[in-house]
């Protein structure tokens, strides 16, 4: 990158001035009896002609190839006004037919104007039989004269038509409409015009060739020209000798014109060449000025990334310094991206679509984000959960120790049904699992739960018995808070208009290998489950081992 720096700054100093055409192939019109391309490229080259200098070089091609093509045409007129009519043959015919249909227009006019001086009833009638007989005359002398000029007996006409067409043509380009000069400020429109100026150059090369090629031709029709009219004799010239003699001077006379026209008009695009060089070499200092400021801005991007990444590999926290490490890395590269793109598109136009179009792609990219900051007024609603709720989210069970605008932050627990203890790991969510998912709270209300004892009883005495006994211990233990828990939830059904819940205890007596088995679930709080269970469990022994009803008392009062 420092390489294609300098090399950059060094080239924007010491352009050369190269020289380059193509030929490329020119206009002509088909049909027509003079040839009219140098007007035809001088046209095309003035429509792109977009500074003063270059309009005033286009508008002085378009003058000089206009007065070459007045000059061909006026020729042509001469000759084909001098041409004799063939003495035989289809072209003879038509020639004669046309005679005698003017012949008989003037017959018809002159007929015509004597009848109109008569005032009388049969002169009238005699009047509208003739100017009937008069426009039939005219349309089959039109008829002829078009038959002629399909046939290429009429030269004459053939010409005119050219130059009424020609004439047609200048009069709609006489004056073209200012042609705004492209602007530079950018990298991409400094490339494009340099390509642009390049092409313009390519086509004035082939002009200049063109207009040199027509005076090439010329100059050798001019010099057999005059080798013809060379005296063959010392005799002296009959009268129609010295006629022909002076056609030919006057076609020399034009020729020359022609010659001169031709000459200069390639002079002009030689001209014209050269201020397209100019304009080239200034665009091209500008782009080689433009890359230049890109190379510098990537160089500086890769120096200020290398010295980031180090200042932050000597740190003692690398772990926790390695995400500022990537975002201040990231935020260097989307700067310099920024200024790159600035310098090769220039600043945006229109701003309410890039405000429209930003506005779309932060939407897009800050999906999450948005949708955990919806998740959080969620979560802080009546139905949502507070600090210290016990919750399972995205099935991970925990206690609810933080909730943010954009995450909850849960103490994960073990496994509730068994220990329960905390594992010591923070577990983070995205607040969007309120709005896209689903979540559960185990502290509603009062944050009750219901837990379960398993008892192994033996096989002998009676086990019915310290069933009850069991199930009457842990009743009397969990009273208050099973009041308590049925109070809370016959809050919650009576707003939804569901039955009530009971939180009594309820005992299952399973038989089992070694004997019987008691099941024995229970409400409590969350946060006193282990405390009440480790004092249930301690009241049980007891019962289990003094094996009679009379301790009931020293039961209760240890389970209370």
């Amino acid at each position: 990158m420092a390489v294609l720096l300098v090399g950059c700054v060094i080239a924007a100093y010491v352009i050369g001035r190269g020289v380059s055409g193509s030929s490329r192939s020119v206009f002509s019109t088909p049909g027509s009896p003079v040839d009219q391309s140098l007007f035809q490229t001088a046209q095309q080259l003035n429509a792109g002609a977009d500074t003063p200098a270059e309009r005033a070089l286009a508008s002085e091609a378009v003058r000089l190839s206009d007065h070459e093509l007045d000059q061909a045409f006026a020729s042509l007129l001469r000759a084909a006004t001098q041409a004799a009519t063939p003495a035989t043959g289809p072209l003879k015919q038509l020639n004669d037919r046309i005679d005698g249909l003017r012949s008989k227009i003037n017959a018809d006019q002159d007929r015509i104007a004597k009848l109109g001086k008569q005032d009388t009833d049969a002169a009238a009638d005699q009047l509208e039989l003739t100017k009937a007989q008069l426009a039939l005359d005219q349309d089959d002398l039109e008829d002829a004269q078009q038959d002629l000029s399909r046939a290429g007996g009429d030269q004459h006409a053939a010409i005119q038509r050219a130059i009424t067409e020609h004439e047609n043509a200048m009069k709609a380009a006489a004056a073209p409409g200012p042609v705004e000069a492209p602007r530079l400020e950018t990298l991409s429109e400094q490339a494009r015009v340099w390509f642009t100026l390049g092409d313009r150059k390519h086509q004035l090369t082939a002009a200049q060739n063109q207009a040199a090629n027509r005076s090439a031709a010329l100059a050798r029709e001019h010099e057999s020209l005059e080798k013809s009219i060379a005296p063959q004799s010392n005799s002296p010239p009959t009268l129609s000798q010295l006629h022909r003699l002076s056609d030919t001077r006057k076609q020399l006379a034009d020729l020359d014109k022609r010659i001169e026209d031709s000459q200069q008009l390639a002079n002009v695009y030689g001209r014209w060449q050269a201020a397209i060089d100019t304009r080239r070499n200034d665009v091209l200092h500008m782009l080689l000025r433009s890359l230049a400021i890109v190379f510098a801005i990537v160089l500086a991007m890769l120096l200020i990334s290398r010295a980031i990444d180090r200042g932050f590999r000597g740190q003692l926290d690398a772990k926790r310094l390695h995400q500022v490490r990537a975002v201040c890395i990231i935020a260097v590269q989307i700067i310099a991206l920024a200024a790159i793109l600035l310098i090769v598109f220039g600043p945006p136009n229109e701003i309410s679509t890039v405000i429209g179009l930003a506005t779309a792609g932060l939407t897009l990219a800050l999906k999450d984000f948005i949708l955990a900051f919806l998740g959080w007024f969620t979560l802080m609603g009546k139905n949502g959960i507070r600090i210290g709720d016990w919750v399972e989210i995205r099935g991970v069970g925990g206690e609810v120790i933080e909730i943010g605008p954009m995450k909850t932050v849960l103490l994960e627990m073990g496994n509730w049904t068994s220990t329960g203890h905390p594992t010591g790991r923070r577990v983070s969510f995205m607040n969007s699992f309120a709005m896209e998912g689903h979540y559960f709270n185990f502290s509603t209300g009062g944050q009750w739960l219901w837990d379960e004892l398993q008892i192994a009883l033996p096989a002998g005495g009676e086990p019915y018995r310290l069933a009850e006994q069991i199930r009457q211990t842990v009743e009397r233990a969990t009273e208050s808070d099973a009041r308590e828990a049925e109070k809370d939830w016959e809050r919650v059904t009576r707003q939804y208009g569901m039955r009530p819940f009971s939180a009594r205890p309820a005992v299952d007596l399973r038989p089992s290998v070694n004997g019987l088995e008691v099941n024995v679930r229970y409400i409590t709080r969350a946060p006193q489950r282990y405390e009440v269970k480790s004092r249930l469990f301690e009241a049980i022994v007891q019962l289990l081992h003094t094996g009679s009803s009379s301790q009931s008392g020293e039961i209760e009062a240890a389970a209370g």
